[in-house]
């Protein structure tokens, strides 16, 4: 795999390694049944609404805040490449529109490579969303997806 790090300046990085294989990384990403238990930060409860897993197909998941609110995110599956590849536009109103995530998985036997990467509009949008805690909040819900997977 190459090099993680882009060198598009709207282009924001996070790698992880779980101790689990590819696939059951991949179904986490990819099945309901697994996204109700991870996304989103530690304190939030995630329904998935829909899931409409094919290219052009679309999702949408509402994670409930410790303080009682909805919170929605949703967006278009761009590309699917089972199991290496995911991209989807994602929309996690009111802070964050208009992104597009891309999540690569390498298969390292009994360990998964995730190299997650959130396209922005523009330098300037990428380097508000650093500073308002994408790398808090992804990181938060990636130790989730780790505890889940390596359970």
């Amino acid at each position: 795999m190459s090099n993680p790090e882009s060198t598009d300046p709207r282009v924001a990085t996070m790698v992880r390694t779980f101790n689990a294989p590819r696939q059951l990384v991949w179904d986490a990403w990819t099945q309901a049944e697994h996204l109700v238990n991870w996304w989103g930060p530690k304190g939030m409860q995630t329904k998935v609404e829909e899931l409409d897993f094919r290219e052009g197909g679309s999702w949408k998941y509402t994670m409930k805040m410790p303080d009682g609110s909805d919170f929605a995110t949703e967006g278009t599956f761009i590309e699917i490449n089972e199991p290496e590849k995911l991209v989807t536009s994602a929309d996690f109103k009111p802070m964050t529109v208009d992104v597009v995530l891309t999540v690569v998985f390498e298969d390292l036997g009994e360990q998964t490579r995730m190299v997650f990467s959130v396209t922005h509009k523009t330098e300037e949008y990428r380097q508000q969303q650093e500073e308002m805690g994408f790398r808090n909040g992804w990181g938060s819900t990636f130790d989730r997806l780790q505890e889940y997977v390596e359970q």
